[in-house]
């Protein structure tokens, strides 16, 4: 019996338990209709989420409807929002599938605190997972791509992976209970529905169980992933440090550009990207990479990893505290890098900060010759990341301090120095 072995499957993941309550996600579909009455029947308490995305003119406003009735039958209380998907899609230049999946989960997540219900449930099933290994293989992925669908993702269960479609449609029709159907499942323009509604046919002609067959490669697969999962953790942490990737610790590993797809995928590299991060290795530093919230830098010794954040270019990321005072022959210059001294009289223009340019010059304190900042920088050993942040101080054209770094000379304080300008970095 369907409801069985859904209920044995619940517990041997730990999805729930009686005591919990559910929010079933409800399409109107009838794999959702089916975990709401499986779960309903078992004595789950139940509460039901249905999205309308107005995307299928009528049919959407059909799909509504049904989902009140069936849970004014069950005695089930019902949430339902209505959704501008395609308004949100243009807004955030995304598909419309991944602006309904966003609207979707995060309105679950918001009705789950309200109702304090312990889950959601979604109504994914074995075809399901199926047909997300061949996605996934189709789209070039690593291990854990060809897993499937897993059970839980945080607050996300999925109680229904144990059974499939057909099973489904027949537990309905044993019980008499209706469900509807969208008719976008039924056309071939994306890509999981040709994968559906014709690659999956033609695997069965080859081998009429491919589906068991895929499901248990999936499962053994799981095994293999728990143990390189582990082995992958260990060696990361011999190669990432706070500043990055350590180039030397990548190339002794056994599989560098496993390692690195491991640890850049998450992050949106996809495999093109990384197999060119990989190729960089040896050549110079300077080389970028970058997807959409982050970016790869090749320096010397170094692959860094930095979030990208918006910047303007023209405010400071921390702040100057500017304070003037009489000079007298016991003041002590500060020996702290974030803190500057001047000579009042000295400072004779504006003083504004920027961040430096390539051409910059200044003379060091206590030289006498001018130094390019980029070879400043180059000789202190700063990262191509480290060099990007840098900013100076100027006063009118000239600069007067490379700022958490060094001043220049020609601002020194010395012994006609009758009031002092002092810099803090807070």
């Amino acid at each position: 019996m369907i409801q069985q072995r859904v209920i044995q499957y619940i517990e041997k993941e730990h999805l729930f338990s009686l005591n919990d309550k559910i929010l079933v996600a409800l399409s109107g579909g009838a794999d959702s209709v089916a975990l709401l009455c499986v779960l309903h029947t078992a004595g789950y308490p139940c509460e039901a989420a249905h999205c309308n995305f107005h995307l299928r003119g009528e049919e959407s406003n059909r799909d509504e409807l049904f989902v009140r009735q069936l849970c004014r039958k069950y005695g089930i209380h019902l949430h339902t929002i209505d959704f501008n998907t395609t308004q949100y899609a243009t807004e955030k230049r995304i598909s419309i599938e991944m602006a309904a999946r966003e609207l979707r989960y995060n309105w679950f997540e918001k009705i789950k605190k309200e109702c304090k219900a312990n889950v959601i449930a979604v109504a994914h099933h074995q075809d399901d997972s199926v047909e997300t290994m061949l996605l996934n293989l189709i789209r070039g992925t690593g291990i854990t791509g060809l897993l499937g669908i897993r059970p839980r993702n945080g607050a996300i269960v999925r109680p229904l992976l144990c059974i499939n479609r057909e099973e489904i449609i027949r537990y309905l029709q044993q019980i008499g209970q209706d469900f509807v159907t969208d008719s976008t499942n039924l056309e071939d323009e994306y890509t999981r529905n040709k994968i559906r509604l014709h690659l999956l046919p033609l695997m069965q002609e080859i081998n009429p169980s491919v589906k068991n067959s895929l499901i248990e490669t999936s499962n053994y697969l799981n095994d293999v992933a728990t143990i390189y999962n582990k082995v992958i953790d260990e060696t990361k942490k011999k190669i990432i440090t706070p500043e990055g990737i350590r180039i030397d610790a990548l190339l002794d590993a056994p599989t560098p550009e496993t390692l690195l797809f491991e640890t850049l995928h998450p992050l949106g590299f996809n495999s093109a990207q990384i197999k060119d991060i990989a190729n960089s290795l040896h050549g110079q530093p300077g080389k970028q990479f970058i997807s959409k919230e982050w970016r790869v830098i090749k320096d010397r010794n170094l692959l860094l990893l930095e979030s990208i954040r918006p910047e303007d270019g023209t405010t400071l990321p921390y702040q100057l505290i500017k304070e003037e005072r009489e000079y007298s022959p016991d003041f002590q210059i500060p020996q702290d890098k974030k803190t500057a001294c001047f000579d009042a009289d000295k400072l004779t223009e504006e003083i504004h900060c920027r961040k430096w340019r390539t051409g910059d010059t200044f003379i060091p304190f206590g030289m006498k010759g001018r130094k390019k900042v980029s070879d400043y920088l180059t000789d202190r050993k700063f990262s191509i990341s480290q060099k990007e942040r840098q900013w100076v101080l100027c006063c009118g054209e000239r600069i007067a301090w490379l700022i958490g770094e060094r001043t220049d000379n020609r601002f020194r304080i010395d012994e006609t120095t009758k009031r002092v300008i002092i810099y803090k970095i807070v």
